[in-house]
Parts: C-alpha cells; sequence; structure tokens
C-alpha cells in the first residue's frame, strides 16, 4: 500500500488501494473549496499521483451560502474536463454534491428535481450541522430511500453532538445510510475526539468509504503526510471499503 524508493527508504504516499475520490470541493469556484481552473488541474494531478485514479466532486449545496444546483455544476464540471483533455491527462472525473440536510433539502427531494447522485447505487452524499443534528434528518433519509437513492453520511465521526452516542452511529446505518469518514479525521487534523470516533467506526468495521473532504493546501499536505504512516495503514487496510466500486 505504500513504496520505498532507493537506499534512502523514503515512503511515497500511496492510496492506490482506494482508487476513487468520492468526496472533494475540487470544481473550481463553487464554495469554499478550489477557487481557479489551474488549482484544480494541479490539485488533481498530485492526488493522481498518489494512486487516485478518478474524483467524484462534491461542491457543497447550502441554501444560504452555496445555493449550488446543477445548473452550476454541471458546467464547471465539462471545464474541468475540457481543460484535462486538452493537456492529455488522463483522469475520470465526475460531479455530485453535499447537501445539507435542512428544510430546503426536504422540499427539494419533495419537488421531483433532479439531484446530483452517483454510482451503482445511485448514491447522494449528504451531511449535518456540526452544531446540531439536523431535526429532519431520519425524514430525509427515508424520502431519499422512497426515491430509490442510497444516503452516505459524510464524517459523522466529526459531529461532536454524537461522541459518546454511539448508538447514533449504528442508527443511522439501520436507518439505511452507509459512513463515510474523512482521511484526515485519522490524522488527527480535526482534532483527537474526532480522531477517536473515525478509529471506533473503524474497528466496529461500519465504514464503507473514505473521502478526502479536500478543501485547500493545507488538506493536500496533511494527507501526503497521513498516507505513509503505518497505524493508519494498519487501520484501513482491514476495512471493507467500496470506493474501488466507483470506477466505471
Amino acid at each position: 500500500m505504500f513504496k520505498l524508493f532507493g537506499s534512502s527508504k523514503i515512503a511515497a504516499a500511496d492510496l492506490s488501494f482506494l482508487g476513487v475520490d468520492m468526496h472533494s470541493h475540487l470544481l473550481p469556484g463553487l464554495d469554499d473549496g478550489l477557487k481557479t481552473l489551474d488549482q484544480t488541474i494541479s490539485f488533481m494531478q498530485q492526488l493522481q499521483a498518489m494512486g487516485y485514479q478518478k474524483f467524484i466532486c462534491t461542491p457543497h449545496i447550502l441554501s444560504d451560502m452555496h445555493p449550488n444546483t446543477p445548473e452550476t455544476i454541471l458546467p464547471k464540471l465539462d471545464l474541468v474536463r475540457n481543460e484535462l483533455a486538452k493537456q492529455s491527462i488522463n483522469i475520470q472525473v465526475e460531479a455530485a454534491a453535499e447537501y445539507m440536510i435542512d428544510l430546503e433539502f426536504e422540499q427539494l427531494i419533495e419537488s421531483g428535481k433532479q439531484l446530483l447522485s452517483f454510482g451503482p447505487n445511485n448514491y447522494v452524499l449528504i451531511e449535518m450541522s456540526y452544531m446540531a443534528e439536523s431535526p429532519n434528518f431520519e425524514k430525509v433519509i427515508f424520502n431519499l430511500q422512497m426515491k430509490g437513492l442510497k444516503p452516505i453520511f459524510a464524517h459523522p465521526e466529526r459531529y461532536t453532538y454524537f461522541h459518546g452516542k454511539f448508538s447514533q452511529y449504528e442508527r443511522l446505518i439501520d436507518l439505511g445510510c452507509v459512513l463515510q469518514v474523512n482521511l484526515l479525521s485519522l490524522s488527527g487534523y480535526y482534532g483527537k475526539e474526532v480522531k477517536k470516533a473515525a478509529e471506533l467506526l473503524f474497528k466496529k468495521n461500519m465504514v464503507s468509504f473514505l473521502g478526502t473532504d479536500m478543501h485547500h493546501d493545507k488538506h493536500l499536505s496533511m494527507l501526503k503526510e497521513l498516507a505513509v504512516k503505518k497505524d493508519f495503514l494498519s487501520l484501513v487496510s482491514k476495512a471493507e471499503l467500496l470506493n474501488k466500486t466507483l470506477l466505471s
């Protein structure tokens, strides 16, 4: 899962066992992620060098702050694909979204308008506020499934109001969700308690996807450091992750 070069035994970051990053903010100029097309291409090339073959970009959809729609997201996907082709860079790129569970999202589901899903199971990536759980999250999860969509709950380890309440994670799975942990949660980037929660989810075999949740240079730098750590590789190598099922 990682490589050594020459006699100096320098470990190279290798996440090829994942193959697909299904949670990122790499599309330019849509949210609090990358801002320019040049940044997007550079980040994708650096992540490709770490073993990624495909990116499913998931810009935020949050009504007040990031009011994205398929009409704002898909043209940026075309822009990135065209630039990759122009530079003869062989990287697969798709686009979906990271939907905030709020009243507007509930209304969007009920309206029958297009939701940006991905993968063979019509996955939809959803999240909640870090301050408090969404009061309608169970209803939203149910409604998504009634539409034939499979909810992926983004970075549940970061919801501190779940810490000490492990049954909440089990409840999400019982409701029909699969769980996606952020790679950097396992580095301690978001704090010790978040790391502890992420590790426990892995030890309980409850993690289906790992995502970068990539936003900026610091995330990329920290990911390169994490990807060569033996304790990290030992932990995640035991999990039955589904990232590679998203390869076309």
